[in-house]
Order: structure tokens, then sequence, then C-alpha cells
């Protein structure tokens, strides 16, 4: 049985629809999912709702991030402004796996513009199912985070 995470989840308006998506996907093959916001797709600012993903995770209240966007671009370094946190912006399934494999990555930012809903489900399964490789990364991950 594939393993299972707490994650939290978070979008802007922009990223709604398929924060819903990601959501019911996730709930659907097993996860814990913690919805942090928004609740529709009136218009509001990404910092609102990313921020809290990223804490939550930084904490270590969920194992894993999720931050959507028009873009994911935005969502991406406001995560990222977290310090413990490596969001990558994965709009392909390899690179959803370079981020895992390679950056250990925490968070993941998805952009509901530029893939469609059946891509973001197989991007962030592929993240999910993806083990980081450690080796030769751990001491480019200890730069990152100033360790």
């Amino acid at each position: 049985m594939p393993r299972t995470y707490t994650i939290a989840i978070g979008s802007d308006h922009a990223g709604f629809k398929y924060k819903e998506l990601l959501k019911a996907a996730l709930l659907g093959d097993g996860h814990s999912v913690r919805d942090m916001g928004t609740d529709s797709e009136e218009p509001c600012d990404y910092p609102d709702f990313i921020r809290p993903v990223a804490e939550a995770v930084a904490r270590g209240e969920f194992e894993r991030g999720i931050v959507v966007g028009g873009s994911g671009n935005g969502e991406a370094i406001v995560a990222n402004r977290v310090r413990g946190i490596r969001c990558g912006l994965c709009w392909t399934e390899q690179l959803a796996i370079w981020n895992r494999a390679h950056n250990d990555g925490n968070c993941i930012s998805i952009g509901q513009r530029t893939i469609t809903g059946d891509e973001a489900i197989k991007i962030v399964r592929t993240w999910f199912a993806t083990d980081f490789e450690g080796g030769r990364h751990i001491a480019r991950i200890r730069k990152i985070d100033g360790v």
C-alpha cells in the first residue's frame, strides 16, 4: 500500500478550482488534507493563504504542503520565504520528481492556468511517490537551508 501523508493545501482565487480538485483526489488516495483557504473564486491576496500552509509545514504540523495559484510563481515565492520550506513550481511530472529526489521538496506549487486538471493530479501524485535520493544532494540542501 502506498504511503499516505498529512497535507496542508491553500490557494488564491485563481487556483481555487485546482485546489478543490487536488484535495478530492488526495482524500480519495487516503491522505489527510487540511484546506487553509481560500474558499471561493472571489479575488483575494495569495500570501494570506499560502504563508499559513508553508508555516504549518515548517512547524512540522503537516508533512507536505501544496500551494495553487494562476501561474504558481507568486505562491512558490511566498512559500520559499518561510525558513525550512523547499517549494518547487512544477508543471511536469519530471520537475516534480526532481523537486523531491534532488531538493527534498516539502511543498509543491501548481499553476492552474498552465496545465490541465488531469496533469495537476498526475504531477502531485508523482511528487508524493518520489523519494529523496540523499547522497550528494544533502550538502546542497544544507546550503539552501543555511546550515
